[in-house]
C-alpha cells in the first residue's frame, strides 16, 4: 500500500502544481533573456551554465528549446534569448527571473582564488496576436546587421540579423536565428510585443514597479537565487528560503523543487 501510495502522489504531484498556473499567460511559450553581470569572464561562463541549465530543464520536459540571439564573448556568452515553447512554459520559469548569483573558485584564475559572479534572466510570456500592442513606425528604430558564430557561409555573407529599438521604454531585442532577415524579422517583432506588454502591465502596478527586476543592479544585494560551490555546496533561493546541497543536479536541470517553492510563495505573498 505505501508502494502505491507513492506511485499515485508521484503521478498527481505534478498536476496539484500546475493548479497554481492560472495567470492569464501561464499557459503561453516563454522568451527568457541572460545577461551576465559583474564578474568578467567568469560571468560569461556562469551566464553560460545558467543557459544549458534551462535548456536541460526544457530537455529533460520535452519542451523544445530555440536560441534566437545569442553574443559570445571570452569564456563564455555576454547575452543570450531562447525561445522555449510548450503547455505552460511560462507559468513554470516565469519566477526565474532576477539575479543569479554563483560562488566558487574560478577555472580562470591561476591562483585558484575564491570568485562571485553575477547573471541576469529575464522571462516574458509570448503574447498571441489577440493582445493589442500599438508599435508605430516611429517608436522604434530597427537595424540589420551580420550575423554571428556558427551557421555557415550564410550568417558571414548577409545582414540577416534584426535588433528592434524601442524609444519609449528603452527595450531592445534581436534575433539572428533565422535563415532570412524577414523571419528574424518576424520574431524579434514578437518578442518586442511580449516585453512591452510585461512592461506596461509592469506601469499599472506601481507597487510592483518598485521591485521589478529590469531596475536591478546585475550585482550585490539584488540576487534571488545563489549557487555555491566552495567551500560546500548549495543552491538557495532568497525569496522562499529554499536550498539543496546536490548543486551539480540543479545545474544538469533540476529546478523543479525550486520552481514549485516559488510558485506556493507567490501564492502566499
Amino acid at each position: 500500500m505505501e508502494a502505491q501510495i507513492r506511485e499515485i502522489e508521484g503521478k498527481f504531484h505534478p498536476l496539484r502544481t500546475k493548479t497554481l498556473l492560472d495567470g492569464e499567460f501561464d499557459k503561453n511559450n516563454l522568451f527568457l533573456s541572460i545577461h551576465s553581470g559583474a564578474g568578467g569572464t567568469e560571468a560569461s561562463d556562469w551566464a553560460q551554465m545558467l543557459m544549458r541549465m534551462y535548456m536541460r530543464w526544457a530537455e529533460k520536459h520535452k519542451f523544445k528549446t530555440e536560441i534566437l540571439d545569442m553574443e559570445e564573448n571570452e569564456g563564455g556568452i555576454k547575452s543570450c534569448t531562447l525561445k522555449i515553447s510548450g503547455d505552460y512554459a511560462f507559468g513554470y520559469l516565469k519566477g526565474e527571473a532576477g539575479v543569479h548569483r554563483l560562488v566558487r573558485i574560478s577555472p580562470f584564475d591561476a591562483n585558484k582564488r575564491r570568485h562571485t559572479s553575477f547573471a541576469s534572466v529575464y522571462a516574458s510570456a509570448e503574447v498571441d496576436d489577440s493582445i493589442e500592442i500599438d508599435i508605430k513606425p516611429e517608436d522604434y528604430r530597427l537595424d540589420t546587421y551580420r550575423s554571428g558564430g556558427a551557421g555557415g557561409q550564410h550568417v558571414n555573407k548577409t545582414d540577416s540579423a534584426v535588433r528592434i529599438t524601442h524609444y519609449a521604454t528603452g527595450i531592445v531585442v534581436q534575433c539572428q536565428n533565422e535563415r532570412s532577415q524577414y523571419m528574424n524579422k518576424d520574431v524579434a517583432f514578437k518578442m518586442l510585443r511580449a516585453r512591452l506588454y510585461e512592461y506596461y502591465q509592469r506601469e499599472k502596478e506601481k507597487e510592483k514597479e518598485k521591485n521589478a527586476i529590469a531596475k536591478k543592479d546585475i550585482g550585490w544585494g539584488s540576487q534571488i537565487r545563489s549557487y555555491v560551490f566552495q567551500p560546500y555546496t548549495m543552491v538557495k533561493d532568497h525569496r522562499t528560503n529554499y536550498s539543496v546541497g546536490n548543486i551539480n543536479a540543479v545545474m544538469d536541470g533540476e529546478i523543479d523543487d525550486f520552481i514549485e517553492k516559488y510558485l506556493h510563495w507567490q501564492k502566499e505573498a
